[in-house]
């Protein structure tokens, strides 16, 4: 009997020993993520954070007023370092909360003021109702004509989830409220489509009405979103009727859509290699996690889950990709030159005019840097952004892996915010 005692305590610690053994990879790669989550933050904030609090694309100059005024070099400010500050800010605005509901931080909570005032002052420098900017000149008020729903979702989803902390005083509050109401409102009156200002003033482009995923969960959040905001019954009826809708061209109703998820949009991003596309679909996965939240009724809220599940079956092999991104890679991101870049120019009266002029690249001052980083750092971290998310245990792994796989300090794209969205996103859970 003895023996046998003996035995039984050996094979448990054994066991134990294995055990611990075994989480040894598990936990280093917990704490290389939380270390290099800490190491984008630091460049974040020292590169690419500009003095309003507005995230801009990459390092480089800054365009005048007149650039601004003359479309220069294109109307949406493509290519520019002002080219996604209202999308890059809301989504981080969103993690930074994240990360304060952890830390408890007086800094990440100032931080996350600064990220707020510069999604503010985004929607205050134009005198069109609705409009959202995508960054702004030297100047501190000029800015492209040409905004998009890539830009004024996560605009809303940012400040959203502000409201969502503890943080806003109450008049901080009342002020935010009132400027997500004021420009929700305004994009109602316009049958949902995005203005533009300047010499485009009474010119849109995007429809949130559209029938594709890339819009679906974005129109039934602003709706829901609007109700949780206001309390006004009108929105909650609005978004009940939108769920149950066909889009115009589509057989499925909107929720249907949702539950299909990023493949239902494939035949848009045919020729698209490296599903370089899905660091525009993190907001509307968040979409679908705002909605299942929220949702009542039994089957529509099924739609949700399946669509979340869906995205997070799409993009599990692609967050993998990170393993082939490497840090000593060294060829050129010509794009901090980007008047170098795209010297061609001619004047822009329409959308169409404007997308033209965009494509004019000299590709060999351009350099293949953007296009590695898009396809082997910024994809991995959305699809770990999607992951996270989703909330499947089964990838906190992989998660930490992908995060923590970069040396953020040799990264010239800002879309490495993702990291911190990927990390704290998912650690909480």
């Amino acid at each position: 009997m003895k023996i046998n005692h003996i035995k039984s305590k050996v094979r448990c610690v054994l066991f134990i020993f294995l055990g611990i053994f075994c989480s040894v990879p598990s936990i280093n790669a917990q704490f290389e993520a939380k270390s290099a989550a800490d190491q984008a933050n630091h460049e974040l904030w020292n590169k690419f954070i500009d003095k309003y609090g507005i995230v801009n694309d990459f390092v480089g100059e800054i365009p005048t007023a007149m650039d601004c005024r003359l479309s220069r070099p294109n109307a949406f400010g493509w290519w520019t370092p002002i080219e996604d500050g209202a999308f890059f800010t809301g989504l981080y605005l969103a993690a930074t909360c994240e990360k304060f509901k952890q830390t408890r931080s007086d800094i990440d909570k100032d931080k996350a003021r600064i990220l707020a005032q510069g999604l503010l002052k985004l929607s205050m420098v134009s005198d069109v109702p609705g409009f959202i900017s995508r960054g702004v000149s030297t100047d501190g008020l000029t800015h492209y004509p040409n905004g998009s729903n890539d830009q004024t979702v996560p605009w809303f989803y940012g400040l959203f989830q502000y409201l969502k902390t503890d943080i806003p005083s109450v008049k901080e509050r009342e002020i935010i409220k009132a400027k997500m109401v004021e420009v929700i409102n305004a994009l109602r009156l316009k049958d949902w489509e995005f203005p533009s200002d300047g010499l485009f003033t009474g010119l849109t482009r995007d429809d949130l009405k559209d029938n594709r995923f890339l819009e679906v969960p974005c129109y039934l959040y602003l709706l829901r979103g609007m109700y949780e905001l206001t309390g006004n019954v009108e929105w909650l009826n609005w978004y009940k009727r939108a769920a149950s809708e066909v889009p115009k061209g589509g057989i499925k109703t909107r929720s249907e859509v949702c539950a299909e998820g990023i493949p239902y949009d494939l035949a848009f991003w045919k020729g698209r290699k490296n599903n370089s596309y899905l660091w525009i679909y993190v907001m509307k996965q968040a979409s679908l996690v705002e909605l299942a939240s929220l949702e009542k009724e039994a089957h529509i809220k099924a739609n949700y889950k399946e669509g979340i599940k869906k995205n997070r079956d799409f993009v599990l092999e692609v967050a993998k990709g990170y393993t082939k991104f490497d840090n000593k890679d060294s060829t050129i991101f010509g794009n901090t030159d980007w008047r170098a870049c795209y010297t061609e120019w001619f004047p822009q009266f329409t959308i169409v005019e404007a997308i033209a002029v965009s494509k004019l690249r000299n590709d060999a001052k351009a350099g293949l840097r953007k296009n590695y980083e898009r396809d082997y750092m910024t994809t991995p971290l959305a699809a770990a952004s999607i992951l996270a998310l989703a909330e499947n245990p089964e990838d906190f792994k992989l998660i930490d892996e992908v995060v923590a796989h970069y040396d953020y300090s040799k990264l010239f794209l800002s879309e490495f915010f993702y990291a911190e969205y990927a990390y704290y996103f998912k650690s909480h859970k």
